[in-house]
């Protein structure tokens, strides 16, 4: 009897673990489900958008507002189209605001970071920043970094 009573309490021991487990992944990965009641669509265009995903978090003065949920192509401007998700606490953003493509660190993910404009009218659902800061290409400044060294040198 004492014996059964020992591997019930093991086995609801292990199955706790598990369930934390999991429950811990689904909150790493961003899995967890939300109400979509609780947030609102903005769009924002980006000429390059250089490694920023979906589910990439969206900020504002460094605290997480939203998420990124969709990225596609503009056919007509050719220009990258981010489809954010803001929380519905923050829906006082004026029009003018801007919306910046960040890197956590020197070669950390990929995030949009929301500055605040100063205009009275706010945006809606479905609205759009039209003030936007491209991603900035490590790659592309290491480039123009050796093509200055070097025609330098030539001189």
């Amino acid at each position: 009897m004492q014996n059964r009573t020992l591997e019930v309490g093991v086995g609801l021991f292990v199955l706790a673990g598990i369930l934390a487990i999991v429950l811990l992944a689904l909150r790493v990965s961003g899995l967890t489900p939300t109400s979509a009641h609780d947030t609102y669509k903005l769009y924002a265009y980006f000429d390059n958008i250089a490694g920023l995903t979906v589910r990439a978090k969206v900020t504002m003065a460094g605290v997480t507002v939203g998420k990124v949920t969709a990225i596609d192509l503009d056919r007509d401007t050719f220009t990258g189209r981010v489809t954010l998700e803001v929380d519905k606490h923050v829906n006082n953003l004026p029009t003018d605001s801007t919306a910046s493509i960040l890197t956590a660190g020197l070669l950390g993910e990929k995030y949009i970071g929301l500055s605040v404009g100063g205009d009275t009218n706010v945006l809606k659902d479905g609205g759009t920043i039209h003030d936007t800061q491209s991603a900035l290409v490590l790659e592309d400044l290491i480039g123009k970094f050796l093509l200055n060294t070097v025609s330098k040198d030539a001189k």
